[in-house]
């Protein structure tokens, strides 16, 4: 019998949760309490604030899983919640991340250099590796917010098109574009660090 897929897991324990079983959201929220937190930390800079909003976001979840009848999987609806929260808590703040345009989505697609952006973890030595992560670092803080989330939940969370769209509630057009356009700001700050041009990205 084939092992269970980690939707159809979670799926199980929404339907746990759902009959009355607390247990089983203590068990989503350790599943996924630090991948939300780290979500949350790439909008909300304050680790204490962080705590807090990942906090909400748990609680809003548990409170509306009654209507979530898993069209989509748990993690995109939980991270939906999530970035919806920090948002809503940045917006009472004052602190709401400049809105994006929408870039042409076409040229997203001819942009084949993920699997570099994946590899940069495997330079010639520590020192370069540390280097380069700082790097990525600083460059994914300074995106703007819809960028930011975009490439974080495709290339560290390893979320595909389809869930990214329904967790930013945006189409699969948006966050090709804005997925490429933050690989392209990452990209011109590595070329100094890795020695490349411009017109040879890596």
């Amino acid at each position: 019998m084939a092992e269970p897929s980690q939707r159809d897991v979670d799926q199980l324990l929404v339907e746990r949760v759902q009959r009355g079983d607390k247990h089983a959201y203590e068990l989503l929220v350790i599943k996924y309490q630090r991948r939300i937190n780290r979500l949350v930390a790439r909008l909300v800079h304050d680790a204490a604030e962080v705590e807090d909003v990942t906090q909400e976001a748990f609680i809003k979840a548990y409170r509306a899983l009654g209507q979530f009848r898993g069209e989509s999987a748990f993690y995109t609806w939980l991270y939906r919640i999530a970035i919806n929260t920090a948002k809503n808590y940045l917006a009472a703040l004052g602190r709401r991340a400049p809105t994006l345009t929408v870039a042409d989505a076409e040229e997203a697609e001819t942009f084949d250099d993920a699997a570099q952006l994946r590899d940069m973890n495997t330079p010639e030595s520590l020192l370069m590796s540390k280097e380069v992560g700082a790097t990525v670092n600083r460059a994914m803080d300074a995106l703007p917010e819809e960028l930011r989330l975009a490439i974080q939940l495709r290339e560290i969370e390893g979320m595909s098109y389809e869930d990214i769209a329904l967790a930013m509630d945006c189409p699969i057009g948006t966050v090709r574009s804005r997925i490429f356009r933050a690989r392209e700001a990452i990209a011109a700050e590595l070329r100094p660090l890795l020695g490349t041009t411009g017109d040879k990205r890596w």
